[in-house]
């Protein structure tokens, strides 16, 4: 579950060398206090129980946020689709053209009207604005000025009408060009080009990997602790990595087959490195307990050899120790250690003073 340290050759060397002095002294128990010796000058980390969390770990499946099926929403005929399956599609981009020969005669006539409308209504408006001037002169009937106002206010809503029937043909002329609602991946196509489609269509499929989400099928003995608690970490990388979720959402009906809860964890932006349907690991909280815990990086790995350096008592000595999951940049450690010891934070810095040491003893 955890990741190895991986050490410089030179440094590998030098830690070899002291493995085979050190080695003999390996033991699960402390070693017997000296009296009289140096205290080493190596960085020490006091052990601590630390109350982390209890998990229970199920497997859930990704899924990518964003996926959506196009559709036609003209009729045409398909001129291009520029993208292939497992193609790379950046944003706006055209992912399809259709032939928009009855689509713009349509938008072209409807500009027509547009601006038959206007001058209508530039008309009938200064027809209005005469009528007005003269009626406050008391030159002419009220019948006379309400007809010219009529007449003015049926041109302006005879424009307006013409300008959304033109707007309206215009959307349907940018129909013919499909674009990509966000950047992506095409995962199928299901027209070909010359193809004549139809209104609700499908055109093309596709999907985001820009944001992932996770779910996964909990019994419902763990689905109360899993509300309570609400949190969650995405176990990827063989486990070695943990993501924890953004935001937990229980659903709240079971399966009636398999009585199963259905858990979504959406996931905060992160290269996992994982796709769409695959299957992962979840750890969801359902209570806590203490933990010894200690630095991923205060662990040596060489060979069958997983252990720390304990300093007790001006000595240093290699302890094995049985190391459980890892959480943050800390792993949990089963046994091999007590609370209260102490151990060196760098094995490096460990190994490089029992060496010298060692050499300064035998000098």
């Amino acid at each position: 579950m955890s990741r190895q340290l991986r050490l410089p050759t030179a440094t590998r060397v030098r830690m070899a060398a002291a493995f085979a002095v050190v080695l003999a002294g390996c033991s699960h128990a402390p070693p017997p206090a000296t009296t009289g010796a140096v205290v080493p000058p190596v960085p020490v980390i006091t052990l601590a129980d630390k109350v982390m969390p209890r998990e229970r770990i199920w497997d859930g499946t990704v899924q990518a946020v964003n996926r959506a099926t196009l559709s036609a929403q003209t009729a045409g005929r398909i001129t291009e689709l520029p993208f292939d399956v497992n193609d790379y599609v950046p944003k706006d981009a055209v992912v399809a053209r259709l032939t928009d020969v009855e689509q713009g005669a349509a938008a072209r006539a409807a500009a027509a009207q547009v601006r038959s409308a206007q001058a209508a209504y530039r008309d009938a408006e200064a027809q209005y604005q005469r009528i007005a001037a003269v009626f406050q002169r008391k030159l002419v009937s009220k019948s006379q000025y309400d007809q010219s106002k009529a007449a003015a206010d049926s041109a302006k809503a005879a424009l307006d009408a013409a300008q959304q029937n033109l707007r309206a043909a215009q959307q349907s002329q940018d129909y013919t060009v499909v674009r990509a609602p966000y950047a992506g991946i095409l995962t199928q196509r299901f027209v070909q080009v010359g193809e004549a489609v139809q209104p609700g269509q499908p055109l093309i499929a596709g999907i985001s990997l820009n944001q992932l989400r996770v779910e996964a099928q909990v019994p419902q003995s763990d689905v109360d602790a899993i509300r309570a608690y609400g949190r969650a970490w995405l176990l990827y990388d063989h486990g070695s990595k943990r993501l924890q979720a953004a935001k937990v959402i229980v659903f709240p009906y079971a399966d009636p087959t398999t009585h199963t809860f259905t858990v979504r964890l959406e996931l905060p932006p992160a290269d996992t490195g994982l796709n769409p349907g695959e299957v992962v690991e979840v750890a969801f909280m359902v209570g806590s307990r203490p933990r010894l815990m200690v630095p991923e990086s205060a662990v040596l790995r060489s060979g069958e050899i997983t252990g720390v350096y304990v300093v007790r008592d001006g000595a240093v000595s290699l302890r094995q120790v049985r190391l459980g999951y890892r959480i943050g940049d800390e792993v949990e450690v089963i046994s091999g250690l007590v609370p209260g010891e102490q151990i060196a934070r760098d094995p490096l810095q460990a190994v490089t003073w029992l060496v010298k040491h060692r050499q300064d003893q035998g000098a």
